[in-house]
């Protein structure tokens, strides 16, 4: 799922790996065909709203284009395969 998360964002140009063990691998790629609908990701951004940094401290950080325009947040659907 996180997965397919990152990779739904057009923001994020290449989602890196980094098992440690032949299992770990072995999850992240059974996640390969894994695509989120648009109902669940609207769900995720009711979990945690996007530009949400729990890092900050006195809420002062940039806020990106993403952030700013809904319509940038997410690929479209046929967009979202990782093959």
């Amino acid at each position: 799922m996180a997965m397919a998360f990152a990779i739904a964002h057009p923001g994020v140009t290449s989602a890196i790996i980094g098992p440690r063990t032949m299992e770990h691998l072995d999850d992240l790629l059974a996640g390969v065909d894994v695509t989120l609908t648009d109902e669940i990701l609207d769900r995720i951004d009711e979990i945690v709203p996007p530009g949400t940094d729990v890092g900050m401290r006195d809420g002062a950080a940039y806020v990106p284009p993403a952030i700013q325009r809904p319509g940038l947040r997410r690929r479209t659907v046929d967009e979202r395969s990782a093959t």
